[in-house]
């Protein structure tokens, strides 16, 4: 099912010609949930002007009992149910057929944490295959059989992979070129150095007796940057010290070279 945005009430700012290069697919139980909210805003006019495809298979037609029935109780005992393997192989092989070189991604919480790096990769590819897992998971035989690369979004428990997978395509949709204004937009943000964005103002200049610092109205750029990479440190620090580790640090202070 090719999935068409919704709520768009006005057409893309200006025309969008570039050639569509992103695809994604999406297997899941609930393919009513997409495009949500990739249907809005600057995704929804991407997707209404061409720049990527979403389509969003359902799992169930891929079943072949009546009951249309995608899992079955684990084996060795325990609660809940697991994903059939054989189900969802014939569901991963129709929609991504022998020389699609898309990626195929398990949205599951026992995957590798999603980075922005991963982010650009996928944004700069062809697109993905994603499956949505439910219920307990899928069946662990799937993962090795069809090259499944396993991404988690977070340390939490969803109720399913949709969510998790609205997710990693808008921070990949967002990256492809023309869907943002300005190229800058996606580079001067957090993890884009490996560090959390510096803190943003705008007008009113006063605000409940808080004003805009100084330096950012001071017009001196070279002094703007150092600002911007003192905070951008100090709230890394505070708030994900984790990323200071390896290069984090070396690769801002080489952007803000670059500024310089």
């Amino acid at each position: 099912m090719r999935v068409e945005p919704r709520g768009l009430t006005s057409p893309p700012t200006a025309p969008i010609t570039a050639p569509m290069s992103f695809r994604a697919t999406v297997l899941t139980l609930y393919p009513e949930m997409f495009p949500g909210p990739l249907g809005h805003a600057l995704a929804g006019k991407a997707l209404a002007g061409g720049l990527w495809a979403l389509d969003a298979l359902q799992i169930r037609d891929f079943a072949l009992d009546r009951h249309r029935s995608v899992d079955d109780t684990p084996a060795g005992g325990g609660p809940g149910m697991v994903m059939r393997a054989d189900v969802l192989a014939r569901a991963i092989d129709a929609a991504a057929p022998e020389g699609d070189a898309r990626p195929r991604l398990l949205m599951t919480p026992r995957g590798r944490p999603l980075t922005q790096a991963r982010v650009r990769e996928l944004a700069a590819g062809p697109g993905a295959v994603i499956l949505c897992g439910r219920f307990e998971g899928v069946d662990e035989r799937i993962v090795a059989g069809r090259g499944l690369e396993e991404v988690c979004v977070g340390d939490v428990v969803l109720s399913g992979g949709e969510s998790a997978a609205l997710l990693l395509l808008d921070a990949c949709v967002r990256l492809i070129p023309g869907v943002m204004g300005k190229v800058e937009s996606g580079t001067e943000e957090s993890f884009s150095t490996g560090l959390l964005e510096y803190p943003q103002y705008t007008r009113p200049q006063l605000f409940e007796g808080a004003p805009v610092p100084e330096v950012l109205t001071s017009g001196d750029h070279a002094r703007i940057a150092r600002w911007r990479h003192e905070m951008a440190l100090e709230a890394t620090r505070a708030r994900r010290p984790d990323l200071l580790a390896g290069t984090a640090s070396p690769a801002c202070d080489e952007k803000m070279k670059e500024r310089e």
